[in-house]
């Protein structure tokens, strides 16, 4: 995977774990110092210099000085399980790479343990996602499934209440978020599909104004988190 942009660089290059990762750095030479600072030593025998118009060829212009080409790796299911997770946010199949890497960055920034996203009809990670979620999906456990419904039947095995988002579902302030929980947001533009609103044990709503159709997912998806950490305390 190649991703660029400084704020995303910096918070790649803070951990050792993500340089481990890295294959190659290419810096836009004239930026030689701004990004001196920002190189660990065991990251410099795989740094490259290269021309604005050069980067601007492999990035489409979007790279702000600097790229690096890494690899990434889903977590499995069971891997996000074993570390004994409290709060999972599952997409049910959105559309837009924007959408999903800033509710990755918001699950982060809310401490929720990990993000769950169907293999198919769903966009996946991508430079885009990286760069939307300003670095903070290499902090944050993605699990790729195969099935939506049968993973949140394991999940209630697992001890986790399922919280769909519905505008035909309770207020979602009155919702009670104690025990594990589970945050199901639905595609971008159909909501949840039947299968998965039927597996969930409430569904919750966030109330608009009568002039606005609906909220963009990745607000929705921050207003709900925010609501189960704001009832944990």
């Amino acid at each position: 995977m190649i991703v660029y942009g400084y704020n995303v660089a910096e918070a790649i290059l803070k951990k050792e774990k993500n340089c481990k990762k890295i294959r190659k750095i290419v810096i836009q030479d004239s930026m030689m110092g701004k990004f001196a600072k920002l190189l660990p030593e065991n990251v410099k025998s795989r740094t490259y210099y290269a021309s604005k118009s050069e980067i601007d060829f492999l990035s489409k212009g979007l790279h702000q000085g600097i790229m690096i080409d890494m690899d990434y790796s889903y977590s499995s299911l069971n891997e996000l399980l074993q570390k004994n997770p409290e709060n999972i946010i599952i997409l049910d199949h959105l559309e837009d790479p924007h959408n999903l890497g800033a509710i990755i960055r918001t699950a982060a920034a809310s401490s929720f343990d990990g993000v769950i996203i169907p293999k198919d009809r769903e966009v996946g990670v991508t430079s885009t996602v990286v760069k939307a979620s300003v670095g903070t999906i290499f902090d944050m456990d993605v699990v790729q499934v195969t099935n939506i419904k049968n993973t949140i039947e394991e999940l209630k095995k697992e001890g986790f209440w399922i919280v769909g988002t519905s505008m035909n579902g309770s207020d979602y302030r009155q919702i009670d978020y104690s025990g594990k929980i589970a945050l199901v947001i639905g595609n971008e533009g159909k909501g949840m599909s039947k299968l998965v609103t039927d597996s969930c044990d409430f569904l919750a709503s966030i109330p608009i104004a009568s002039n606005v159709e609906s909220l963009n997912a990745s607000v929705a998806a921050g207003i709900m988190m925010y609501e189960v950490v704001r009832n944990r305390k």
